[in-house]
């Protein structure tokens, strides 16, 4: 027996080497149970490999024919619930949909089980579950309300059951040895498989599901509309995303509706979402809104820098490109890790924060010379760096470096482009950025720059969080915009894009206005499911599934940008608009299918419950 699976009404997280030996030890102790699993789907297959592997005895029965898949993984398969009740096993496990139980319970002839029978459900909503297992079961009957949470897709990618949850409530147990030894039993399964068990009550279940597994299937089926494909320069968040929406899309609409409808906490949280995305976009607009208002009553001949042409009009950007971009740019693997004399830079950073000290720090690294400007002192930061700091433009540009990269904000780089004292540099400097918008400093740079100064537009596709642990496989997107034809100055492009390539970075060469589309699709997106989790102040939950974790993540890592970089995405991409308004409308859709469907469901009732009265008033 388990000391540490006894009955308790305080959510418990149950440690896997307190509760069991290892499996295979001792394993012959305890005596297999018989199983009925009723719903032989996908999930109920799922579960009986494992019940099977374990040495339980199985029989199943299900609407549908699976009799096939039931003789390939050894399970007793019954087309008949009276002949499989007769079999009496020791626990029956509903494998059914949240929509389907009610009708299921309705047809079980208990009469044919053994009295005390232990019933087990495995829905993802709980308080509905335990209130129809109590409504319809023989008093005498045992009841078991779990939720694992994990599915076939879940345990494919973690490799197994290992670390992830199983939630569970003794809602009825009988007191005798052997019930208590069946239960403790049956819990063992997933004890055994390494599982993070978790003992909670049903209410503070679907409490917490709310807000982890809804808001999770949410966002999911949100994205799944909005028919997200990879690009070539895909971030760890938006992979994550994709990921999120291929998992969720997997599971039918049944799934989700049921966790809308049964569980108590769902609409709140669906309306709440509903708030935060509108105060997002009144957020956005009223900003932009205000930076218009400006421009009008200033009078100011510049407006701001959007494009429309750019992507809508162009025919080249009209089909799936992520297939047809290749990585252009070569590099020797074989070079050494340090760069020689003949490659060394010397390289001013415009905009010593957070992601220039950044940059710096590797640079340095490789043995380059780095000088520092910003508006704010960062001489100790420097310092510490190995760098030379300036707090005086015009003394950094009097030192002649050979490239100089704009570390500012997207909303800064316009006002500290025309700022720069171009006169104190060689002339044929190279002019590098590192904004996440591409065609905005493109044409910046093209209208202020001496001509003969070289532009090379880029992208680093991390930062400090993500790239904290190295650049190997980041991607690295670039645009020569204007490099002058000498070798000279094609050398020491190369050897600027050197400097990532020797991290080992995805080198990607790409044009401003691709990269532009495609970013509006992937970083874009990913920036505005980040901000619109945050304003939801979602917590990490005691039954949290990966999903939800990757939305967790997901909020950390965007939180830790200003909402000026968001801002400045939405602005200065050209499809950043169509973007945002295609995800209201996938919202929209969604709620629309749900609210659809219960206003149905709630005709269909009222259909039911008055067609006696009809009948009765026809026939008199």
């Amino acid at each position: 027996m388990l000391p540490s699976l006894s009955l308790s009404t305080a959510n418990r997280h149950l440690s896997v080497t307190d509760t069991i030996p290892l499996p295979n030890s001792n394993s012959n102790a305890t005596p297999p149970l018989r199983i009925a699993i009723i719903g032989f789907g996908n999930y109920g297959q799922f579960l009986a490999e494992t019940l099977i592997s374990q040495g339980h005895i199985l029989f199943a029965h299900s609407r549908s024919d699976h009799s096939s898949a039931a003789r390939r993984l050894g399970v007793s398969y019954f087309t008949d619930l009276h002949d499989l009740c007769e079999r009496h096993p020791d626990v029956v496990l509903l494998c059914t949909s949240i929509l389907s139980i009610e009708n299921i319970l309705k047809t079980l002839p208990f009469q044919r089980l053994r009295r005390n029978t232990l019933f087990v459900d495995v829905l993802s909503v709980k308080e509905f579950a335990k209130t129809l297992l109590l409504q319809y079961l023989p008093e005498d009957f045992d009841i078991l309300c779990t939720h694992p949470m994990f599915g076939p897709q879940s345990v494919s990618s973690n490799h197994g059951w290992r670390g992830l949850r199983f939630v569970y409530d003794k809602v009825r147990i009988g007191e005798e040895r052997l019930r208590v030894s069946r239960c403790e039993s049956f819990l063992e399964i997933f004890v055994r498989e390494g599982c993070e068990m978790v003992e909670m009550s049903v209410t503070d279940h679907d409490k917490f599901a709310a807000e982890s597994q809804f808001i999770t299937h949410t966002l999911g089926r949100l994205l799944g509309m909005l028919k997200l494909i990879s690009t070539p320069i895909n971030t760890k968040g938006y992979e994550a995303l994709l990921d999120l929406a291929e998992n969720i899309c997997g599971d039918s609409f049944d799934l989700y509706y049921g966790l809308f409808v049964y569980n108590n906490n769902s609409l709140e949280v669906l309306e709440r979402i509903d708030l935060a995305f509108e105060a997002l976009r009144k957020e956005l607009f009223s900003r932009l809104h205000g930076v218009v208002r400006k421009q009008s009553f200033e009078g100011e001949a510049k407006k701001v820098h959007v494009f429309p042409n750019c992507g809508e009009n162009d025919a080249s950007l009209d089909m799936m490109r992520s297939e047809d971009v290749v990585v252009k740019y070569e590099y020797n693997s074989q070079v050494s890790g340090s760069v020689n004399d003949g490659s060394r830079l010397k390289i001013g950073i415009v905009g010593f924060g957070n992601f220039g000290q950044f940059l710096g720090k590797t640079m340095v690294k490789q043995g380059h010379t780095v000088l520092a400007y910003s508006r704010s002192d960062y001489t100790d930061e420097a310092a510490k760096l190995g760098v030379s700091y300036f707090s005086d433009l015009d003394d950094l540009f009097e030192e002649h470096p050979e490239v100089i990269i704009l570390c500012t904000s997207i909303l800064s780089t316009e006002k500290v482009l025309e700022s720069l004292p171009f006169q104190r540099l060689k002339r044929s400097t190279l002019f590098v950025d590192v904004l996440s918008v591409k065609e905005f400093p493109r044409n910046l740079f093209l209208q202020t720059l001496p001509q003969d100064f070289d532009i090379l537009c880029t992208h680093p596709m991390f930062g400090p969080e993500s790239g904290k642990n190295g650049w190997n496989n980041l991607a690295f997107v670039f645009d020569k915009v204007r490099i002058g034809m000498d070798d000279r100055r094609k050398s020491r492009c190369n050897s600027f894009l050197d400097i990532f390539a020797r991290e080992g970075c995805r080198m990607v060469e790409m044009s401003c206005a691709e990269h532009d589309w495609h970013a509006a699709g992937s970083q874009f997106i990913t920036h505005t499911v980040g901000r619109l989790l945050e304003k939801l102040s979602l917590e990490s939950t005691p039954i949290d599934t990966k999903g939800y974790e990757t939305l967790l993540k997901l909020v950390e890592n965007t939180a830790g940008d200003s909402f000026d970089l968001y801002y400045g995405l939405f602005l200065y991409n050209p499809n950043a608009m169509e973007q945002l308004e295609r995800f209201h409308v996938a919202f929209e859709s969604l709620k629309t299918q749900l609210f659809g469907r219960l206003h149905s469901q709630h005709s269909h009732e009222l259909a039911k419950s008055s067609s006696p009265k009809t009948t009765k008033l026809l026939t008199s």
